[in-house]
């Protein structure tokens, strides 16, 4: 039951384009004592790695140019990512999205990126149903054996299917579940020590919550969302690794000035629901007795995610550093032009990613664009994260227009 090293590699390659911090060898300050540390004596990095982490990449430039903020603001096409029962409140009949996120231009790689298309169509004044497409792809790569020799190209890639229903459970109350198929093919088709590497497929569901309070001239709106709630995923008879499953809590808070002037300001907690390793250099044995497969690898679903609040071995302390802060802002002028700007942060324990974000919209009858633009205020290459100083796009289509709907500012 031996984890293979193309796999490994694999998944290390992924963890890198998402920014994470490839963990350093740790030691321990005193046999026995269970204090690890780097060798200048700062505490041990200790980030939590999951199977197809794309799925927690933001796909869309609005969300993205408010510091990945988007649980609790108003629904627009691409609210399929951070709480589907968004779209139970959307005011237009149908829109849809695409979005194009380049990857790692910095380093002069031109076909890793992440495409996403998006979209809903409201049943009626209290259902709605959505869709979306996310793919993404690692570019060309060249595999190598344990030996270093080469083994062969491949175009590395992932993508996920999802649909969603939301529903109005009372006047400012909505809930919404997403079903998901992932596919994740990162080395199909090699093989090492005579085990076969092949795709990985699961399946998932979001379960989403949406809550809106009017106000005078304002309203005030908080937003939950459980996603990728599902199977483990697989690429070797001998190995089950989890689904990033979060924890996403927000709230927003929007206010109309006048008719021409709008602003609301959001703020989002999130948490993976995932178990956090014991230690990367005291992985443990599993129950049975297995070095090479460390026990919170072997857990159930359940008990990993609902084991995932207070299983940090550093305790409280520790499991509050896992989770990550996001806070943004967003300004409409006239319902036609809208500027964005915001933060995230994470621990530097857990991933140190850390960066500004900004961004404009633009909306013209039923076409919009949204930009983005991050900057990374880490100042190491490896904790940057890979979309850092690059602009990525949205374009929407609000088909709602030619119906003779009313048009909402914030989403476009």
């Amino acid at each position: 039951m031996r984890r293979t090293p193309i796999l490994t590699l694999a998944i290390s390659f992924i963890l890198i384009f998402l920014g994470l911090d490839v963990q350093a060898q740790c030691v321990e300050t005193s046999p026995g004592s269970g204090k690890y540390v780097l060798p200048d004596g700062s505490d041990c990095p200790n980030a939590i790695p999951t199977a197809v982490p794309f799925l927690r990449i933001t796909p869309d430039a609005r969300t993205g140019a408010m510091g990945d903020a988007g649980v609790a603001i108003s629904a627009d096409a691409n609210s399929m990512h951070v709480n589907t029962s968004k779209l139970a409140f959307a005011d237009n009949d149908f829109a849809i999205s695409a979005t194009y996120s380049p990857w790692l231009r910095s380093l002069g790689l031109q076909d890793v990126y992440l495409a996403y298309l998006a979209g809903y169509r409201r049943l009626d004044d209290l259902q709605s149903i959505g869709f979306s497409l996310r793919y993404f792809s690692l570019g060309d790569i060249q595999f190598t054996n344990e030996n270093g020799e080469p083994a062969g190209f491949g175009r590395p890639n992932e993508f996920e299917v999802a649909v969603g229903f939301a529903r109005k459970l009372g006047e400012n109350f909505s809930v919404g579940i997403n079903g998901k198929f992932i596919y994740s093919n990162l080395a199909g088709g090699q093989e090492v020590n005579g085990i076969e590497i092949n795709p990985g497929v699961a399946g998932a569901a979001d379960i989403s919550f949406y809550y809106a309070i009017p106000l005078d001239a304002s309203k005030l709106s908080f937003g939950l969302n459980l996603s990728n709630l599902g199977s483990k995923i697989t690429y070797t008879k001998e190995t089950n690794d989890f689904l990033p499953a979060n924890f996403g809590l927000g709230a927003a808070w929007e206010v109309d000035f006048d008719e021409y002037n709008k602003l609301t300001l959001a703020a989002d907690l999130n948490k993976l629901m995932v178990p956090t390793p014991e230690h990367p250099s005291d992985p443990g044995y599993n129950d049975e007795g297995d070095p090479n497969i460390p026990d919170y690898r072997e857990r159930s679903f359940f008990r990993g995610v609902l084991g995932s609040f207070g299983d940090a071995p550093g305790g409280a302390s520790e499991e509050l550093k896992e989770f990550t802060y996001s806070v943004g802002a967003e300004y409409w002028y006239d319902g036609q032009f809208a500027i964005r700007a915001g933060y995230f942060h994470e621990n530097r324990l857990k991933g140190n990613r850390r960066y500004f974000t900004t961004g404009l919209g633009l909306k013209y009858n039923v076409f919009g664009i949204n930009m983005s633009y991050l900057i990374s205020t880490n100042s190491t290459a490896q904790a940057s994260n890979p979309l850092d100083k690059t602009l990525r796009f949205s374009l929407l289509f609000d088909f709602g227009d030619l119906a003779g709907t009313e048009v909402p500012d914030a989403g476009l």
